[in-house]
Parts: structure tokens; C-alpha cells; sequence
């Protein structure tokens, strides 16, 4: 976009949005690919942290900035890292000292909801409309008290997007929404992950993998509900007709590792798993998936879209999903998309996969064609098309 041809600021809409933006985690990957999409059609005003919330209520004690983050500079696009979970006083400043026309909040976390509902409050008595993306309808643990903070949050919004068709669904039943107060639009392709002219053989090697290896990649933070157990018992089973196949496990521990390992000892597979049980910083993510021949989503439960599978078609790998929540949508054939928590079917699948090179090479073609669906400029459009409508009825 030739950003010296369009109009002023001053007859451009100006939306607020509330999340976390780089150097944070959280939803910074998601947050900085939308503000600079949505920034191309309308002002932005980031509303970010400087200290998110307390280090003791994060797995493994406190989250550190990443500072490897791509630069994000737009001409309409202002970034305040001011807010921090133990100050209300900068949650009043947030609000308050806003020319913005919409509050926009990313939610996903129960340890911010004080934050958001002060800053969402302000908005409503301002006359501002409130939209909520709802990246977590309902908590990936099963969390009463999070549901009970998202039911308060939700009085505040005028209107909630999410990520799937489940997604709706869910919001209708658990917080009795109308259907007409809730869109979907899907949750898109992490692309500045991807890094061009990058050696694959040479960050195999790094791996310890072999070129004739197939590997076979579970990326993210491990959780129960990511189903990295029965993806060992499944690929327990591939190693039987797939012996150079390799398992990499990559993401930072929620839980402790013991019963992973255990499965591991008692399959005797350790030294086909390759494991780096910490975050990965953004700029090391491209290494795992160049090196990876198959990406796994083996989900047990799941509300909402994975940026885990967004990153993976990015970077248009094969993808093998269950079929929970957004999960399916990632994949162009249903062929691809399993029962949860059936190992022996995962397996099957990933097998199928493997041996044939031809159908790896059409799946590789046809997450070309789901980034497309999946591209930040019409998440945007849809976006902004939703601003307008809320904002004229103001």
C-alpha cells in the first residue's frame, strides 16, 4: 500500500487494542500480525504491558520478554507499553487518555480480567463500543473461576469474535449470546516466522538428524491438553514401519515431564526423540519447522484456533490434526483430520503420510491454499468492516 496516498489521520478511525504486543509473550504473535493488517485501513493504538502479571502464576517461574520479535513500525500504528498487573492507576491512564473510537481486547488469560474489565469499563461509560476476540471460550484446564471472570468481562462487550464455527457455538451455550453478537474470523498465518534462503540440511544437522530421517515435529508449550502422550504412543507405532522416522518435541514444559518420559522408557524409543523443553524465542521457531517433514496437532479438547498450526502453514508443512475445536480448518482434506485420543488411528495416519513423498508434496500444496483463506488482510477487512458497523450505530 502506497501509505502517501491515503487519507489523513484525522478522518481515520482510531481503534484501541488491548493485549500484549513484543517484547511480551502471550499473544504477541497473534497480536502484532493483526495491529499492522488492521493498521493499513484504520489507526491503531496498542494498549500493551510493561509487566504482564506475576511470575508465580506462570509454569516455571516468570515470563521473560522476547526480544527476538520482528520490529512492527506502521504510519498508523502506536504501540503503549504502559500498563502493569499491580498498578490500577495505569489501567485509569490506558482508558482514559485514549482519542481512540473502539476498544478492541485480546482475551485469553484470567489473571488480567481486573485490568480488562477497569479499561472496558471506561470505554462503556465513555459511550465507546467494546469488541472482545475470545482466543479461550473456556480455559484449556478446566477452570470454573475462569468462566465465572469471562461471564463478568462479557457484560461489557458490544460485540466478541472468535476464531471458529465451535467457537460461536460454545459462546451461545456458556454465556448465553445471541448468535448475532458473535463473528468468526479465523486466527491467521504467523508469516513473519519465515526466513528465506535458510539451510535445512544444516539445521538438521544441528538436531542430530540424519538427511534420510523423517521428521515429525510436536511444537508448543506442553500441556495436558495438547496430547503429547498419545502422540508418543502413536509414534511408537510408527517406528515399526517407519524406523528413520524422528519425533521432535519443542515448547515449554506446563507440567512436569515425568509421565512423557515414562512412556518413552517403556516403548524404548529415546533415541528416535529429539527434545528442547523450553520457549522457543520467535527468531528460532523457522528451525524447527525447516527441519520438520510432518507437523502433529494431537489435541484432546480445543475451543478455539492453534497459532501452532497457523505457524505450520506459514511455513506450508503437512499437517495431521484431531478433530476439536478450529483444529480441522487447517487442513484442506478431512483425510488429514483424526479422532482425539486415538493413538492407533493417529498412527495409521502418520504412516500413510510418511511412505508416500507424492502425498506429502500435495498436502505442502494445499496448506499453500488454506494461508490463503488465512491472510491477514481479510481478517482485517472483516475487522474493520465490523468496527464501522458498531461505530455507526454509536
Amino acid at each position: 500500500m502506497d501509505l502517501s496516498k491515503t487519507p489523513p489521520l484525522s478522518n481515520i478511525p482510531k481503534i484501541a487494542m488491548l493485549g500484549t504486543f513484543p517484547p511480551l509473550r502471550g499473544l504477541s504473535s497473534y497480536c502484532l500480525e493483526l495491529s499492522v493488517a488492521v493498521a493499513e485501513l484504520v489507526q491503531v493504538e496498542f494498549i500493551s504491558f510493561r509487566k504482564l502479571y506475576p511470575g508465580l502464576l506462570y509454569p516455571g517461574g516468570g515470563l521473560k520478554d522476547d526480544d527476538s520479535f520482528p520490529s512492527a513500525e506502521h504510519q498508523r500504528l502506536t504501540v503503549q507499553r504502559r500498563l502493569t498487573w499491580y498498578n490500577p492507576l495505569t489501567w485509569l491512564r490506558a482508558a482514559l487518555f485514549t482519542g481512540a473510537d473502539l476498544l478492541h481486547a485480546q482475551w485469553w488469560s484470567l489473571p488480567l480480567v481486573l485490568v480488562y474489565g477497569c479499561i472496558g469499563t471506561i470505554f462503556k461509560l465513555r459511550g465507546k463500543p467494546v469488541v472482545f476476540t475470545v482466543h479461550n471460550v473456556r480455559g484449556h484446564e478446566p477452570s470454573r473461576l475462569f468462566e465465572l471472570a469471562s461471564r463478568g468481562l462479557f457484560k461489557l462487550g458490544d460485540h466478541f469474535i472468535v476464531h471458529t464455527r465451535q467457537g460461536r457455538r460454545l459462546m451461545q451455550a456458556h454465556y448465553n449470546l445471541s448468535e448475532d453478537r458473535i463473528s468468526v474470523i479465523p486466527h491467521g498465518s504467523l508469516d513473519f516466522q519465515v526466513k528465506n534462503q535458510v539451510n535445512r540440511d544444516s539445521i538438521r544437522q544441528d538436531m542430530a538428524i540424519e538427511p534420510r530421517q523423517k521428521v515429525i515435529l510436536l511444537f508448543g508449550a506442553i500441556r495436558a491438553y495438547k496430547g503429547v502422550d498419545i502422540a508418543l504412543k502413536a509414534f511408537a507405532q510408527v517406528l515399526l514401519e517407519v524406523p528413520e522416522a524422528v519425533l521432535v518435541i519443542a515448547g515449554k514444559l506446563w507440567q512436569k515431564w515425568d509421565p512423557y518420559q515414562q512412556i518413552i522408557d517403556t516403548c524404548g524409543i529415546a533415541n528416535d526423540i529429539r527434545t528442547h523443553l523450553d520457549y522457543i524465542p520467535a527468531n528460532e521457531v523457522y528451525r524447527y519447522f525447516e527441519a520438520a517433514d510432518l507437523v502433529l496437532l494431537p489435541y484432546r479438547h480445543f475451543s478455539s484456533q492453534s497459532g501452532i498450526g497457523g505457524t505450520a502453514i506459514s511455513f506450508r508443512k503437512p499437517l495431521i490434526v484431531t478433530d476439536v475445536g478450529g483444529l480441522p480448518d487447517l487442513v484442506a482434506k478431512r483425510e488429514y483430520v483424526v479422532p482425539p485420543e486415538d493413538p492407533d488411528g493417529l498412527a495409521r495416519k502418520i504412516i500413510d503420510c510418511l511412505t508416500d513423498s507424492h502425498r506429502l508434496a500435495a498436502m505442502s500444496a494445499d496448506a499453500e491454499k488454506v494461508a490463503a483463506e488465512l491472510s491477514w488482510s481479510s481478517i482485517a477487512e472483516k475487522t474493520v468492516a465490523l468496527y464501522n458497523q458498531l461505530m455507526a450505530r454509536n
